[in-house]
């Protein structure tokens, strides 16, 4: 079915080819590529590929009309033109109105920008058309609600990556701009605590705070310092707030316009068409060029609305990284502080963990992923020439970036390579043409020469073949079998290390490929803590060389993990198991658990000590002491062997030290306490009653210390307020609101020397020294 196609660039032409050997293993794709390379050229040459191999249609459904007239007039390009009636392109709500009247059924079904397939109008698609094969086109495949996309695709095929793409000259360079950590605006956006239906930033919340003439005359003003003259597009929190900032940018002489999901058909297209031809310098917009919008010619991107999706952030900076023949870079103007969140647009991402569902869309993912060009100390660059009330730090400069990818470039060529730490190529299946057998290669490498006579899924170093025999199994890299399983028809590996199965009879089965045990129904993989469990059905099943199943009917909530092991309620405590204490309830106390790092077996736990380690005895009635970060230690079994101390004996030395070790565990717990408080205490010394309303409370700067809820503060003495808290009631507290002297008294007065003066009626005082 495959074919070169030379107007394809030579990363587009390496995605289609791998396209269509996952075609092969799978009916299900999803293809991910950044913004700006070329996602719609490639779609359609794929399309017309796939044509010229077969007779049925083809579908593509896009989620918004603007998305459809765009690619209806490049597949036109490609000599498939609407008339013709075998490519037919559509939005996902003009389908679902309209598909009892789709008469021919798809062979193939393009679904662009596919991070949207999550909802249910898409889903359909795949309830009504199983036999159609589905390829998604997105350059994010993530979703801010953390959902994975495995239900839908089979698997997914990444390209370079964006700082790959900027070294090899196919994106655009960019310099980055954003606002300090301490301005005011981004104090503004650190107080958005509303979150609307899709997780992000409730619109209401961040119109109310950002929809102001301060704020758009700061974004005003960072355009007219970094984009002077240039042509760009502006991204806003509401409608009313995109209006509002192309009227101020007008009125100072900046040709803006506001685009929305109000302004007529007509009159978006000719005010596209004269910000391309520079009639208009600026676009504001409200998610209209969020994705889909091709202008390579745009010189910057203004950031003006807060949001918590990596989706979206990438897809509007990406926006501004198209190349274009007279651009040298494009200005990324962060006026939400997104860097801080998201790292640099040259971040490397984990989209497998996302499309999996393994890693959230989000701020989470910040932490989650490394490598790749974010904010390396050496590139993070700020203005020492400019005050420290300076609003705007430089974060990235073109060439700086360009200096940075080179350099990575030449260590991971050079030094990497030298040291055999050069990343190792996927692993991939290879089909002999003339044998018709498939074989393992990683790269252009031939691993496992080819020798299956089918290769149903590969994942990580693993593959599920057919064998030459006609049996199925599992197998290494290198081709070492790690489990037979007889004749099946189907096999594919899920996330987990979970195997799903359809034997020759049509029936499906699951196994566990860490314990090799089968299941009827589908397993979730559990996690608590660093604790693996399944649950099948209603009933809980360990993952351990020593198989355990737990008491069905358990509520998920009612197992805990307490650090270093998993408790796990039930009640079948053998009765040979001794306890700690003998004052313990068997029925309350006494549990199974799984401890952390140990995959032999689920243990008995027998009681815990003082410094909160705890016993447990394995199947055969030997015990064990288990604590945080320690392998498990042998104490003494039910049965001693020579030289053996019995349990009682083990276990109240145990105590002994445990003891010991919980007293030193809280004598250095409290001294790191008062310390901590210590220098809390000098920090805030020079903290200041301030009122709000009619309340009082302390505060340092703008930094609020004690928050206002007390009737009066007086000034601190020695690091101690007096404090009313209901009329004629004072009390004393430390600088950092711990009370000292509950408020009970007429008056309090505090010296210098440290004294302090209760006064609990006119003439009867008490006196205590600080």
């Amino acid at each position: 079915m495959y074919s070169k196609n030379t107007n394809l660039r030579d990363y587009q032409q390496e995605m289609k080819l791998r396209l269509f050997e996952e075609w092969e293993l799978h009916r299900n794709v999803m293809v991910q590529m950044p913004t700006g390379t070329g996602k719609t050229h490639l779609l359609t040459a794929i399309v017309r590929e796939f044509l010229h191999g077969s007779g049925t249609e083809v579908w593509i459904v896009a989620h918004r009309r603007e998305l459809v007239e765009q690619i209806e007039e490049t597949v036109a390009r490609y000599g498939m033109r609407k008339e013709d009636g075998r490519v037919k392109v559509m939005s996902v709500q003009w389908l679902s109105r309209n598909r009892k009247d789709m008469e021919v059924k798809p062979g193939l079904i393009v679904i662009d920008e596919a991070h949207h397939a999550l909802a249910e109008t898409y889903r359909e698609l795949w309830k009504r058309y199983p036999e159609a094969r589905k390829l998604g086109m997105t350059a994010t495949p993530c979703r801010l609600n953390g959902k994975g996309f495995t239900d839908l695709f089979d698997s997914l095929i990444t390209s370079w990556t964006v700082e790959e793409f900027i070294g090899k000259g196919w994106l655009s360079v960019f310099d980055y701009v954003s606002i300090r950590a301490n301005s005011m605006e981004q104090r503004l956006i650190d107080t958005l605590k509303k979150r609307g239906a899709d997780g992000d930033y409730q619109v209401k919340e961040m119109n109310a705070v950002l929809n102001r003439e301060t704020s758009i005359r700061r974004l005003y003003e960072s355009v007219e310092r970094y984009a002077a003259g240039k042509k760009g597009i502006v991204y806003a929190v509401s409608i009313d707030h995109a209006r509002q900032i192309a009227a101020y940018y007008s009125a100072h002489g900046v040709e803006a316009v506001a685009i929305d999901s109000k302004t007529p058909v007509l009159e978006r297209k000719e005010l596209v068409e004269d910000f391309r031809r520079g009639k208009i310098k600026v676009l504001v917009n409200v998610d209209i060029f969020s994705e889909g919008f091709d202008c390579p010619d745009v010189e910057f991107v203004q950031l003006a609305r807060p949001t918590l999706s990596l989706a979206k952030y990438l897809q509007q900076v990406g926006r501004g990284l198209r190349k274009s023949e007279n651009k040298e870079s494009c200005m990324l103007i962060d006026n939400v502080g997104l860097y801080r969140i998201f790292g640099l647009p040259t971040r490397n991402q984990d989209w497998e963990a996302m499309f999996e569902g393994r890693m959230i869309g989000n701020a989470l993912s910040r932490v989650r992923t490394e490598g790749g060009l974010s904010l390396p100390a050496a590139l993070s660059l700020t203005d020492s020439r400019q005050h420290r009330e300076e609003v705007w730090e430089v974060v990235m400069t073109h060439d700086r970036l360009l200096e940075a990818i080179r350099n990575r470039e030449t260590i991971v060529s050079g030094e990497e390579a030298k040291d055999g730490k050069e990343s190792q190529a996927a692993l991939k299946p290879c089909l002999d043409r003339q044998s018709g057998l498939w074989g393992l290669k990683r790269g252009n490498k031939i691993i496992v020469t080819p020798r299956y006579p089918q290769v149903f899924d590969i994942q990580g170093d693993r593959a599920a073949v057919c064998l030459k025999n006609g049996q199925a199994g599992v197998v290494s890299a290198s081709g070492e079998p790690e489990a037979i399983l007889g004749n099946c028809r189907r096999m594919r590996f899920l996330k987990g290390e979970l195997l799903a199965v359809t034997d020759d009879t049509g029936t499906d089965f699951y196994i566990d490929l860490k314990t090799s045990l089968t299941y009827r129904e589908k397993p979730v993989v559990c996690f608590y803590g660093s604790v693996e469990l399944l649950r099948v059905g209603e009933t809980f099943h360990s993952r351990t060389r020593k198989p355990y199943t737990a008491m069905s009917g358990l509520h998920k909530d009612s197992l805990c993990f307490y650090g270093f092991y998993l408790k796990i309620p039930d009640y079948r405590v053998p009765k040979s198991c001794k306890l700690v204490d003998s004052v313990w309830s068997t029925v309350f106390d006494v549990f199974a658990c799984l401890l952390d790092g140990d995959d032999e077996e689920v243990y008995w736990c027998c009681g815990h000590l003082a410094d909160r380690s705890i016993v447990v005895m394995d199947g055969a009635g030997r015990y064990y002491h288990a604590e945080k970060g320690k392998r498990k230690q042998y104490i003494a079994a039910n049965i001693p062997g020579p030289g053996e101390e019995d349990f009682d004996t083990a276990v109240m030395k145990l105590k002994e030290k445990a003891g010991q070790r919980a007293e030193e565990t809280n004598r250095r717990k409290k001294r790191d306490e008062e310390d901590k408080r210590r220098k809390r205490l000098e920090e805030i010394k020079d903290a200041r009653p301030f009122r709000m309303g009619t309340k009082w409370g302390l505060r340092l700067g703008e930094r609020v210390v004690v928050p206002p809820c007390y009737r009066n503060i007086c000034p601190p003495v020695n690091g101690y307020c007096a404090f009313e808290e209901n009329a004629c009631q004072w009390g004393l507290m430390a600088l950092d609101g711990k009370v000292v002297v509950e408020a009970r008294y007429q008056k309090v007065e505090i010296e210098r020397d440290g004294t302090v003066r209760l006064t609990v009626i006119p003439g009867k005082v008490k006196t205590i020294k600080l």
